[in-house]
């Protein structure tokens, strides 16, 4: 996970300007309509989510815990396989995981009683993976363009490699705990959550199959790595730590399969136009 989150925020660094990633945050509506789908939304279906399925409580607390982390940092690699909008999904995975470590403390012990989160060691983690090596790669764009484009495809081959080898070893690895989840009714609630989450970001993603593509994918994914954090340090039942990695399996599960779909979808509009000029 970690060569994979540093290589592929490098790799999008290199990819990118600082004005292409910061030019879809000033179309106010789709970033209020982002924020309210991530911070508002979703939460909301987690809780009604574990209410509705009676969910056992270390069950019900991981997955609240990832309804109010957003920010994933698989959101640029996957918005790529989807030929969404590139420059909107660094965009919005870097406002999303800054207002995170903000939200988290202040909301979280409003959905679960008896909660304290340290921000500073969110912000810590967040900043370390995924934050710097973003800027080192924009500043190695700006100022070494040269080897900005001979990094590129070594960085995004390992990005891609490192990405399928932590779904089998997170399938590997968690399996005994994905068995162990089966008849109280996990499994279904992490479906449901995934599945809620890309529908809410579909539908309010604008008219734009870009935007629409890589909201969905960005509001169904959450950022796993700050709900281990706050559950892990939080929590004594192990079970809220294995609610957590098992949506992050059933997640990814969903949708790579989904990014697939749209990079169909997307790249049928970009052949007739090639085909058209």
């Amino acid at each position: 996970m970690l060569t994979f989150v540093v290589s592929s925020m490098l790799a999008v660094g290199v990819s990118l300007t600082v004005s292409q990633i910061v030019a879809p945050l000033r179309n106010a509506r789709l970033v209020c309509l982002s924020l309210l789908a991530n911070f508002v939304l979703v939460p909301l279906a987690a809780v009604a989510i574990a209410k509705l399925l009676a969910l056992d409580q270390p069950l019900a607390v991981g997955l609240v815990l990832l309804g109010a982390a957003a920010g994933a940092p698989f959101l640029p690699k996957l918005a790529g396989i989807a030929k969404g909008d590139l420059a909107f999904s660094v965009g919005l995975m870097v406002l999303l995981m800054v207002l995170t470590v903000a939200y988290l403390p202040l909301v979280l012990p409003m959905l679960l009683k008896g909660v304290s989160v340290d921000p500073m060691k969110i912000a810590r983690s967040l900043f370390l993976l995924m934050l710097l090596p973003l800027g080192v790669g924009l500043a190695v764009k700006s100022r070494l363009e040269g080897i900005a484009d001979r990094v590129r495809g070594p960085l995004n081959l390992t990005s891609s490699v490192t990405l399928s080898l932590l779904i089998i070893l997170l399938l590997i690895t968690n399996m005994k705990n994905v068995i162990s989840l089966f008849g109280t009714r996990g499994i279904l609630a992490s479906i449901l959550f995934v599945a809620g989450g890309a529908a809410i970001g579909w539908l309010l993603g604008g008219p734009g199959e870009g935007t629409k593509g890589v909201l969905s994918l960005g509001t169904g994914q959450r950022n796993i790595a700050a709900a281990l954090v706050v559950g892990g340090s939080n929590f004594d039942d192990e079970r809220v730590v294995v609610m957590v990695v098992v949506v992050a399996i059933v997640g990814l599960l969903i949708l790579i399969p989904l990014t697939r779909v749209l990079g169909s979808r997307n790249a049928e509009p970009r052949a007739s136009k090639a085909a058209a000029s």
